[in-house]
């Protein structure tokens, strides 16, 4: 009887060393189970840092290649502008400075086209003050201009990350055609009661 005894014990330690190993075995195949790596997102991020660094980057990791060419003919067409509107105030700056400082033999503002087609007489008291107001007015048009175009320069640079992080942010946004519509017929239960209803399900 006592070796029944023992040998039915000896069996219930064995089996359950026996689970203990198992379950251990089965948590360590859990443990070293490698994760599959996560889908690659899409990072808003990386295309504003981009784009920062090189206009039209942030576009081209978008995807959105049609829009590089956009981008540089603004940047060209700014560029040019801002280029002409500087050398116009550089020509009528200089002008102004020969007009006023006294030395004849510096007479740069007969490089001005309007200058010589007027033939300002500049020992004339009067068509010198008139010219000199023209050459004036004339530098501080161009100055403003180029300034305003160089913050408009600036602008469009902005302009340029903005797009590119928006798109960023829009590019897994669902925006197929894919819509539809589901109803049927339900039953719900309200304080007990059941209270017919149509359930209606949308997809997209």
């Amino acid at each position: 009887m006592k070796a029944v005894l023992f040998f039915t014990v000896w069996l219930m330690v064995n089996n359950l060393n026996a689970q203990i190993v198992d379950a251990d075995t089965v948590m360590a195949v859990r443990d070293t189970v490698v994760p599959e790596p996560d889908e690659a997102v899409h990072s808003p991020r990386k295309a504003t840092i981009y784009s920062a660094i090189l206009p039209g980057l942030g576009q081209a990791y978008n995807k959105k290649y049609w829009k590089i060419p956009l981008i540089y003919a603004g940047f060209g067409t700014i560029g040019y502008f801002i280029n002409w509107n500087n050398e116009n105030y550089q020509l009528f700056r200089q002008g102004y400075d020969h007009l006023t400082d006294d030395n004849p033999e510096t007479q740069d503002y007969l490089k001005i086209e309007a200058v010589r087609r007027n033939n300002y007489d500049v020992d004339n008291p009067t068509h010198y003050n008139n010219l000199k107001t023209a050459l004036q007015r004339q530098q501080d048009y161009f100055r403003r201009n180029r300034d305003l175009l160089i913050i408009s320069f600036v602008g469009f640079y902005g302009l340029n990350i903005i797009d590119a992080s928006v798109d960023a942010h829009l590019f897994d946004f669902d925006i197929s055609d894919d819509l539809s519509m589901n109803w049927q017929p339900s039953m719900i239960q309200i304080n007990n009661n059941a209270t017919y209803c149509i359930n209606i399900k949308f997809s997209f």
